[in-house]
């Protein structure tokens, strides 16, 4: 089943997608059903304990670990990869160009991965990001009475990767706080992908003037140019990945706050407090 909202914007996967089969969520291209077009397509795979997947990908493609067990050849080397947590353990992120061959087979209790591809003819060289490859930014402490601080962890950008169509990464959003905060924009699409600590953890994603209600393996896309801005409910770690698409001739470079809260960069600007009452 897929939910829907206004503009397409958040969308789930199957309830039972096709055993180890690629789960695709987001399509590149637009028609009366996808209005948003992200450049990109977006899908989740689940593969059981011993499954291998052989490919020699079309398009340039990266496979994020959300969980579990594998060994990845590639390049002639086998590499054993692992992830228990997407809050407390850092990705592996394999990203391979058009006719670069790699597999992948499922260790103990399977693993489940995003994977994303999109056209790209003049990205070379297959790599795999580990956890040690992968810092982990602490954003927004002592900003606006610490509402804002995450965990920012960009995999590759233009500036690592400029042969890339595409900048990877994830967030790590605190309980009840926000992140992508002040709201910022940018020209390029988005993809966001989410999951929480708990299976009945919520959030809110704004997207333009809409605001919508995120459960856990919610994928939200966000057009080019809308301000965007998200918050966990309180007692909930969010956790999603987030996928930008590079523009011909326009890749993504960084993006504008709103200026309406740019003041609360300003670490000597913490906002309202109630009188009399300490934090």
């Amino acid at each position: 089943m897929t939910r829907q909202a206004t503009a397409s914007c958040i969308l789930r996967a199957p309830a039972k997608p096709a055993r180890s089969a690629c789960a695709w969520i987001v399509r590149a291209g637009r028609s009366a059903g996808r209005p948003v077009d992200a450049l990109m397509d977006f899908g989740l795979r689940r593969m059981p304990e011993g499954a291998t997947v052989r490919e020699t990908p079309r398009l340039e493609t990266a496979w994020v670990l959300l969980g579990g067990r594998a060994r990845i050849s590639l390049g002639g080397a086998e590499v054993a990869v692992s992830r228990d947590s997407l809050f407390d353990a850092g990705p592996f992120v394999l990203h391979a160009a058009a006719g670069e061959p790699f597999a992948v087979t499922a260790g103990r209790g399977g693993c489940e991965w995003a994977i994303v591809t999109t056209p790209n003819p003049r990205q070379r060289g297959a790599r795999l990001y580990r956890p040690e490859d992968v810092a982990a930014e602490d954003r927004g402490a002592g900003l606006a009475q610490g509402a804002c601080r995450r965990l920012v962890r960009t995999v590759f950008d233009h500036s690592t990767r400029p042969d890339s169509n595409l900048v990877i990464g994830e967030v790590v959003n605190f309980p009840g706080r926000w992140s992508t905060y002040p709201p910022h924009h940018h020209a390029q699409p988005e993809i966001y992908h989410y999951r929480f600590t708990l299976p009945q953890g919520y959030g809110h994603a704004e997207v333009g003037e809409d605001v919508y209600k995120v459960r856990n393996g919610d994928t939200c896309v966000i057009p080019g140019g809308l301000d965007h801005s998200q918050v966990s409910a309180p007692g909930y770690g969010m956790y999603y990945l987030w996928i930008i698409r590079h523009l011909p001739r326009r890749p993504y470079r960084g993006f504008t706050f709103t200026p309406a809260h740019q003041w609360l960069l300003d670490p000597q600007q913490q906002g309202w407090s109630p009188a009399g009452l300490s934090a």
